[in-house]
């Protein structure tokens, strides 16, 4: 018999990578005429990387919503809507977590499928706060000062800064490309840049070339660091054993208000280009399926980084 393979980019995380192996081992169970070869990309290469090389070269990617609008004008991937049955979507629509399934529809079609859910959320050390005899900052006054203390770090590459910005931008009161000539005006964008500017100084320089995964790696690894004000959640990190010590994760302070984070998480989509529809689609529309089904290729495991205790904002 021969086999059919199908060719799956991921990130190269336990939680971006993991799940897509365990569902693509079930699937394959299921459907013994059908191989799932997943690879990895680094997280940086998630955000920059081409999505039309990436399209020509595999037929499942896990992708970041703000790549659908380039995709679409550029036909790269298969609109789902009209390839899975719309019981097996809607069921996906009821169970997303907020808005992150239609974050991936686009000029009336769903483009992808919301496989994994995140956004900024804090984190700390319980082990160091015990040690500290310190509750985590509830204000943004407090952030600055266990900034200046040296006990706080925060993802500062472009890619992450920007997503600070916007949060900050809307607390100043506007929401970010609320039109379509500008981001907002100049003065409030000032402002939120000032801010994060004075907070990102106040930490140490090694911030500016971490990710939220290398935070998270530093928090976890060294004894120095009690808080993370915002960067996307990564559950692994609050289970025991999976790191050296253990995170919580919880909502964001307040600045002038509660602060509101940027949505992230991923989805699944199918190119365009693949020569193997049926199978990239095949969905069990005869038995009900939600989104941590593994009984379908699209659904995967649905890696939900929502905050561990406490809520998420955004």
């Amino acid at each position: 018999m021969t086999k059919t393979v199908l060719k799956g980019i991921t990130w190269n995380h336990t939680r971006g990578y993991l799940p897509k192996v365990a569902t693509a081992q079930r699937f394959a169970e299921l459907h013994p005429d059908v191989e799932i070869v997943w690879q990895k990309r680094s997280l940086q290469d998630f955000a920059d990387y081409s999505i039309a090389r990436l399209a020509k070269e595999f037929d499942l990617l896990v992708i970041d919503h703000p790549s659908i609008g380039e995709a679409v004008a550029q036909g790269l991937f298969l609109p789902l809507d009209t390839h899975l049955a719309a019981s097996f979507l809607g069921d996906q629509a009821r169970h997303s977590v907020g808005q992150s399934h239609p974050s991936y529809c686009y000029g009336g079609h769903q483009w992808a499928l919301a496989i994994d859910a995140a956004t900024p959320v804090a984190s700390w050390r319980p082990d160091l706060l015990e040690k500290h005899q310190v509750a985590i900052p509830t204000h943004w006054d407090e952030l600055l000062d266990w900034a200046r203390r040296g006990w706080v770090a925060l993802p500062a590459i472009p890619i992450d800064s920007l997503m600070n910005l916007y949060m900050l931008w809307i607390d100043e009161g506007e929401t970010p490309f609320a039109t379509a000539d500008a981001v907002g005006s100049e003065a409030v964008g000032v402002r939120a840049l000032e801010a994060l500017r004075e907070l990102v100084s106040a930490c140490p320089s090694e911030n500016l070339a971490r990710n939220p995964i290398q935070v998270y790696e530093a928090m976890t690894q060294r004894d120095d660091i009690l808080y993370c004000p915002f960067a996307y959640g990564y559950s692994n990190y609050a289970r025991d054993g999976y790191a050296r010590r253990r995170l919580e994760f919880g909502g964001l302070l307040s600045r002038q208000a509660r602060l509101r984070s940027t949505l992230g998480g991923a989805g699944l989509a199918i190119s365009a280009r693949t020569a193997q529809v049926e199978s990239a689609c095949a969905t069990p529309n005869s038995s009900p399926a939600r989104p941590a089904s593994p009984g379908c290729i699209p659904t995967a495991v649905a890696s939900r980084d929502i905050a561990r205790r406490g809520s998420t904002s955004g």
